[in-house]
């Protein structure tokens, strides 16, 4: 046993969710009664950034809570959504949200530094690009990193791939 097992941890939502949750909350918003006559809608706005728009701010925002809700049931964590403030666009109101696709180097540091104050000994970290690297010889102690991870309350998610 002489070999290390290890996993990344990333942050990364699937996108065919999201798209779902999109489509789902796309066709809620055209059924509803009380967005009748607002001009409610929700679409992309490039790879990453979803765009929401009424004819008041209180019906944007609610467009908003909708999409949250989809993305609740569709289990992808709200953390990836970073929504920002309605604004006036003319007569319209307008919401830009992004989702998050990828650790940054402050995010990974926390990360690391979690793993270094917390975890048993023995386990190395190792920044890759927009994900980190966890090993260890000992299979018992990687899953203790991820139960730490997991009780963690960082500001963003995360998730482990490449368990091996």
């Amino acid at each position: 046993m002489a070999s290390e097992s290890s996993f990344d941890v990333v942050s990364k939502v699937d996108r065919q969710e999201v798209d779902n949750a999109l489509n789902q909350a796309s066709k809620e918003i055209s059924q509803r009664f009380d967005f009748r006559g607002t001009g409610a809608s929700i679409r992309w706005l490039g790879e990453l950034g979803i765009e929401m728009e009424a004819s008041a701010e209180d019906r944007v925002n609610a467009v908003l809570d909708v999409f949250k809700d989809k993305l609740v049931k569709r289990k992808v964590s709200l953390k990836a959504l970073d929504a920002g403030d309605p604004r006036a666009s003319g007569t319209v109101y307008k919401i830009t949200a992004t989702l998050q696709d990828g650790l940054d180097q402050d995010q990974a540091k926390k990360i690391t530094k979690a793993i270094r104050e917390e975890a048993p000994k023995g386990v190395k970290t190792q920044v890759q690009g927009d994900e980190v690297r966890v090993s260890s010889k000992s299979k018992d102690d990687l899953q203790a990193v991820m139960t730490l991870l997991r009780e963690q309350d960082f500001d963003f998610a995360v998730q482990f791939i490449n368990y091996r």
